[in-house]
Order: C-alpha cells, then structure tokens, then sequence
C-alpha cells in the first residue's frame, strides 16, 4: 500500500495557510510548501510566507531554499519535495503538501518528470529581443499556436512561462502538454489525496484586496527595494506576483496608487487562472473557504480514510 500524502490547494488567499496548520496539529502532520515564490529567500511579505508563529510548531519544508538571483526549475521542486515526503514518512508523520502553484503540485500528483531540458541561451537571447521590439503579446501568439491547451491557463502577461512554452518546442519538437501527457503513465510514487478551498468569487476577491493592503502596510515596498539593491538580477523571482508591480512603482513607471490597483487586479486574475487548473483534476474533494476550519478538518480526515 502506498503511504498517504494529504494535498490542500486553491487560490491564493484562500486560507490553505491556517487550515494546514491547524490539520498537522491533530493528525501528527509537517508541511510542504508548494508555492513558486515562496521556496526564494527574503521575499516574505509579497509570496505571503508563513511566519515562525504562525508555524505553530510544526515543521515546514521547501520555504526559503535558493536565492533569488537563481532559477529553480519545477523538475528541481519535484525531486526536493519527494526528499522532503520520504523524510517526514521516516518519522511516522504525514505529509501534508500545501499551495497554489499548480505546475508543481501536478508534478508531484501525477508523477509528471519534466525532462532536463538545456536553455539554448541564443534562442533566448532571440525570444527577449522579439520581446521588446514587437512586445510580449507576439510572444504569447506564437506560444499559442504553438501549444493552444497549455496557454489556456498561462496569463498573457507571464513572461516566464510563455517562453518556456517556445524553448520546450524549440529543443525537442514536442509540445509541453505532449511532454506531460507521455510523463503522467509513469507510476506515481504515494497516495495522494486532494483538497482544494473553493470561495464565492467576490469574497475572495475582498480577501485578495484586504491582504494586498496589509502587504503595503507590512513594508512590501522596502521589501523589494533591498531585492534590487541586494541583487543584480533576479531572471525569474523579480517577475513574481507582487515583485513585478512594485517595481514598476520604483521604476517610475506607476504611481503608488496604481501600483496598489494593478497588484490587486492581477491577484485576482491569478485566483481565477488557479481556480481553472485546480479544477482539471476531477479527483479533487473541494471545501469551502466560508467554513470553519473544524468543519474542513473533518471533510478532510473523512476524504483519506
């Protein structure tokens, strides 16, 4: 029999935080974050990273692994993460693997091996001159012709992963949903069971703005401000939801209060695009977010007995 492995998904500000922490307190737990921005070190405020009391506790693994200067491949996270399973397993405790980055949960729950795949640094060179001559929304075109199923859940503001869409074909000829679609009849390695937090759309979108406002409030700004004076170039973690728009702010290129409405705005966006990729997995045992916390602990202790 495979061990268990509890998975709590969902939009960001959904609550995944205080429901895990609550979960591995009854049920012997330590957590796995799976949150793209979250495994980078001193971006705290924008990636909402749980602090050590709010921790409770109880162990988290996969917070604050590489600096920010580097770039962490999901093929990494997967292979960490499954370290990180085996190491709690060893201690007769549950994993509990929590977050709203769907591509690395996918790789962990569908047992999806994404291929080493070499950066062609003159491809890329080409791509970011194609960028800023003609703009990103050329880029994204040609990724969607490329690979239309894919693109339905990559914004046409993500620069990262549009191309990553164009480098994956360019090297192997073969699309990223191909390249998935032959990983996934690999055996998946535990038993994973599925949650994901579901809210009525314009509560959470209240909760997106609220936490958008304690974010400036908790120094957000000044956050990223020692990013940019700490490092001198941050390829993939400066482009992350929050770091983006500030800079933009710091640039000069919005006002303050632009800056705040863009950030709010795009958090949304975000929140619907992870409610679409949540959704594809018909396994998935959706919660309400409108809940108690007691009441989604029992949904879940019922789903994996």
């Amino acid at each position: 029999m495979k061990p268990k492995v509890i998975v709590i998904c969902g939009p960001t500000a959904s609550g995944k935080t205080a429901l895990s922490i609550e979960l591995a307190k009854q049920i012997n737990g330590e957590i796995i974050s799976a949150d793209s921005m979250q495994i980078y070190k001193y971006m705290d405020i924008g990636s909402a990273k749980v602090t050590l009391e709010e921790m409770q506790g109880i162990k988290h693994y996969m917070l604050d692994v590489v600096e920010p200067n580097k770039r962490y491949s999901v093929a990494e996270y997967k292979l960490e993460a499954e370290k990180c399973i085996e190491e709690i397993l060893s201690k007769n405790k549950t994993p509990i693997v929590i977050g709203g980055t769907g591509l690395y949960i996918d790789a962990l729950i569908y047992g999806i091996e994404f291929s080493d795949i070499k950066i062609d640094e003159e491809y890329r060179k080409y791509l970011n001159n194609l960028c800023e001559k003609e703009g990103l929304e050329k880029l994204y075109n040609m990724a969607v012709e490329i690979d239309p199923q894919a693109m339905k859940i990559i914004s046409n503001n993500d620069k990262k992963r549009i191309m990553r869409v164009l480098e994956i074909y360019y090297e192997t000829g073969k699309t990223k949903t191909e390249q998935e679609i032959e990983s996934r009849k690999n055996e998946v390695k535990y038993d994973y069971k599925v949650f994901a937090i579901n809210w009525d759309r314009e509560k959470l979108y209240e909760r997106i703005n609220k936490r958008v406002d304690i974010m400036i409030e908790q120094g957000l700004i000044q956050e990223v401000k020692d990013l940019l004076n700490k490092y001198e170039n941050m390829p993939t973690a400066i482009q992350g939801l929050g770091y983006k728009e500030v800079k933009e702010y710091l640039d000069g290129d919005l006002t303050k209060e632009e800056m705040i409405e863009k950030l709010k705005m795009e958090t949304r966006r975000y929140a619907k695009r992870q409610f679409t990729w949540f959704k594809k997995n018909k396994d998935t045992i959706w919660i309400e977010g409108q809940n108690d916390i007691k009441t989604n602990i029992n949904i879940i202790l019922g789903g994996i007995n």
